[in-house]
């Protein structure tokens, strides 16, 4: 029995998170096994597998997710489904930087609901791990009361938080009856969920599916042939889309939800550790990816989108519904009739969205404005900003303690709105700000706005195409910090793209800093792909989507 060591790291808002650690024999850490347990569930109950899958030359860490185990805060609770899988992301940040072990190293091992939060961190993050593992992934959870989910969804509605105990038994989950016990015996479970971890736990998965193609890992999944806990239709729908070159799939018949907890379980385990053993036995290789504007899985999908619908399909019919409703009544919004006249993807829609201060003509207007606003593409856009606000002040900060000079340089700026509110408290550290844009409007908007928030005397807006290597490369004096956002998304070609980046490389300073941003997934794609205007006259294209590589 190996022994472990308790540790804590403290995740990314702050909320210290209980782990345990086995070293490996050799006491090096040159490879390492992150274990996710099971809903309800903590790491006590994985030193079996961390024994039974005698991976002795790894180091195996288990978490105590938050709310569960000995890690703090509500029991079962977290604001989101989101801040899960940031911990997630921290976590094996944490092991990497503590340990000295490369992500490339790393495998992740995880059941049930740790299961999809390793697959929804996967996807979201594009870390390139190792492999992973996953046993019994709860993507649709068996509630067996009818319309369970859409009345937990009006009750959340209603009544704003609240739980749901667990209504599993032990012998549900095992046929094992020393695991039985120690689980009705286990003072450590945590019995209740959330109702809003629940319901967005079908959300992700459901949002992981659809997108498994854009998943390149390589991937080993488990599935319990006898599951009474969670559906095995939707298992073997993620498997079939799973894009990586690399996967496997085994069903375990008469496993009971429990895979790496059942009777039987050394079947499982071997598989495992076969797996394991097999991706450290060759090199790291993931897809190249410059050429994934030509085919592939992204591809396909943008091929898909651009091509018209059936002319009879219903959804066809939905989407002209909505062009019809925006073209007219929609364009009582102010936000709509901007999006109209300068492109739902311009600097002026960002920026009017980023003000987020609904307008229209009459109170209807205003109304739909409103919801013009609070739709959750435009949601995410303002966290967005936030999270590249937050990352140009760390930059700037970096520089400072550098001792270097903080020359600031953004080739496609919009009004430049996000750069000059995020460094408002930081304008003795920046020696100059240089916005472009390629839109006359934008720049002659950008200038407005540099004078109005008092950047006169250290910033400047000029119009520039972003995709002029050349004239990217020889811009002085040579910027520190570059930063690109929301702007390769919207170009379906890898070269533009390429030229970009190369003449930004050669302009910035050797160790200055890119701050960049993309969507990784977007909600609305497809309405926005088939219903609104792009800012260069082209309409019913994606304007979001971007087949320039796996979206990370």
């Amino acid at each position: 029995m190996r022994s472990a060591v308790e540790k804590q790291f403290v995740s990314f808002d702050g909320t210290p998170i209980f782990y345990r650690y086995w070293s490996a024999e050799n006491g090096e850490v040159e490879r390492a096994v992150i274990l996710l347990h099971r809903g309800h569930e903590h790491s006590g109950r994985l030193q079996h597998l961390v024994d039974e899958l005698e991976l002795h030359d790894y180091a195996m860490f288990a978490w105590d997710a938050r709310g569960h185990g000995r890690t703090g805060g509500e029991r079962g609770y977290s604001p989101s489904i989101g801040v899960y899988i940031k911990d997630v992301n921290t976590f094996v940040r944490h092991v990497c930087d503590t340990y000295a072990v490369n992500i490339e190293d790393t495998v992740v091992v995880a059941q049930s609901v740790g299961a999809v939060l390793a697959v929804a961190w996967v996807h979201d993050y594009a870390p390139r791990l190792r492999g992973m593992v996953l046993a019994s992934p709860a993507f649709k959870v068996k509630l067996y009361v009818p319309f369970a989910r859409a009345g937990l969804k009006l009750l959340h509605a209603l009544r704003g938080k609240f739980f749901v105990n667990s209504y599993v038994k032990a012998r549900f989950l095992t046929h094992d009856p020393e695991r039985i016990a120690s689980y009705d015996a286990d003072t450590l479970i945590t019995r209740p969920i959330a109702v809003n971890i629940l319901l967005s736990l079908y959300d992700t998965a459901e949002r992981v599916i659809a997108d498994a193609g854009a998943i390149l890992t390589p991937t080993q999944l488990l599935v319990s042939g006898a599951d009474w806990v969670v559906y095995h239709t939707p298992q073997h729908e993620f498997f079939a889309r799973l894009g990586s070159p690399l996967k496997e799939k085994h069903v375990f018949d008469g496993f009971y939800h429990d895979t790496f907890g059942e009777k039987a379980r050394h079947l499982a385990i071997e598989k495992a550790r076969a797996f394991v053993q097999r991706l450290f036995s060759q090199a790291v290789t993931y897809p190249s990816s410059l050429d994934a504007d030509r085919s592939g899985y992204t591809k396909d999908e943008f091929n898909g989108l651009a091509a018209p619908l059936p002319l009879l399909s219903l959804k066809r019919s939905v989407f002209s519904l909505s062009r019809a409703f925006l073209a007219t009544v929609g364009r009582m919004s102010e936000g709509v009739r901007l999006g109209f006249r300068t492109g739902f993807d311009s600097g002026s829609t960002l920026d009017y969205v980023y003000r987020n201060r609904p307008s229209g003509i009459t109170p209807l207007g205003t109304f739909i404005d409103w919801q013009y606003l609070n739709a959750i593409g435009w949601r995410g856009i303002r966290v967005r900003k936030r999270h590249l606000e937050r990352a140009l002040r760390e930059t700037v900060a970096h520089l400072a303690q550098e001792g270097r000079p903080v020359r600031i340089l953004d080739i496609a700026a919009g009004h430049g709105r996000y750069i000059l509110e995020a460094l408002a408290g930081s304008r003795d550290r920046v020696e100059s700000i240089r916005l472009r844009d390629l839109s006359e409007i934008n720049v002659v908007a950008g200038k407005k706005l540099i004078e109005q928030e008092g950047w006169s005397a250290s910033a400047r807006f000029e119009r520039g195409d972003a995709f002029d290597g050349h004239g990217l490369s020889t811009l002085m004096p040579r910027p520190t910090l570059a930063v690109v956002s929301g702007l390769y998304e919207l170009f379906p070609e890898n070269a533009p793209v390429r030229t970009s980046l190369r003449g930004l490389a050669q302009a910035v300073e050797p160790g200055g800093y890119l701050v960049y941003t993309n969507q990784p997934w977007h909600p609305q794609l497809e309405f926005i792909a088939r219903v609104l205007r792009r800012s260069h006259g082209l309409q019913r294209t994606p304007i979001e989507f971007q087949p320039h590589g796996p979206r990370r």
